[in-house]
């Protein structure tokens, strides 16, 4: 007769607790599972599965959960996986800067709609990049990268087996200047072309000071705009491509720095 003791039970809850945390702290950051209009109990329950597979093939950490080393390790867990959520969702705030800065310089920046994902206010233009993102990223399997990345995460940072290193966080912050980078890269030839139009205007409206500027340039400058966004949508798939690879590829830069590798 199979009998469940106290003790084995203890252990298969300490074995689920410990993946738990990383997951539920990626699920919590990264693009996609943190969506406000994904039901909280839907991704616990996802959280736990994903765990629970994880955990499989874990070694014991032997780490009791209520004592102090179990709550360093807690919030050594958090950390983890809230660092890997944030690297992910550098895609996303990529190409809504990119989105922004269209938008302002088509004179699209008042109009705006609401973000279920980020609970504020987003340009209509950075709005409708965000989507077509979040599609290639979903297309291209970016979900599953991401879980592949944080299962391979436990083997280069088993839990309570190493301490997280400084230079994880600086290169973590160091990444930051890839969301301006990219962003103006993806946004800059849309922002050349609509500068030279504003410019040639200008001019127009030094040789002709009867021509009203200010009647024409709106229409001109959001007809010109929207062509040329209609083709730059050939290139967002490969630039999200490239920035998909290039983000994966730091990511587990990061966790190798946070090993101290």
């Amino acid at each position: 007769m199979y009998t469940l003791s106290v003790e084995s039970l203890y252990f298969q809850i300490s074995h689920l607790f410990w993946p738990a945390l990383r997951v539920l702290a990626l699920f919590s950051t990264a693009p996609i599972f943190s969506g406000k209009e994904l039901n909280k109990k839907a991704k616990v329950a996802l959280a736990l599965c994903i765990a629970f597979l994880i955990g499989q093939n874990l070694p014991d950490s032997h780490i009791s959960i209520f004592s102090w080393q179990g709550f360093g390790v807690a919030a050594q867990q958090l950390i983890i996986g809230a660092a890997m959520g944030l690297t992910v969702q550098l895609i996303f705030v990529t190409v809504r800067t990119a989105g922004e800065i269209i938008g302002l310089q088509m004179g699209l920046s008042f109009a705006t709609f609401f973000d279920p994902s980020g609970g504020q206010n987003m340009p209509i233009i950075a709005r409708i990049i965000n989507l077509l993102a979040t599609l290639l990223f979903l297309a291209c399997d970016g979900h599953l990268w991401m879980l592949t990345i944080l299962a391979q995460s436990f083997e280069v940072l088993p839990v309570g087996g190493v301490s997280l290193h400084a230079e994880g966080f600086y290169y973590l912050v160091r990444m930051a200047g890839l969301i301006f980078r990219c962003g103006l890269m993806l946004g800059l030839p849309v922002v050349t072309l609509l500068l030279a139009i504003n410019f040639t205007l200008g001019l127009l409206n030094r040789l002709t000071p009867q021509l009203s500027i200010f009647v024409i340039g709106f229409p001109l400058t959001l007809t010109v705009g929207m062509g040329a966004l209609m083709l730059e949508m050939y290139t967002l798939a490969p630039f999200v491509e490239n920035l998909l690879t290039a983000i994966f590829n730091h990511l587990s830069r990061i966790i190798i720095l946070f090993s101290g590798g």
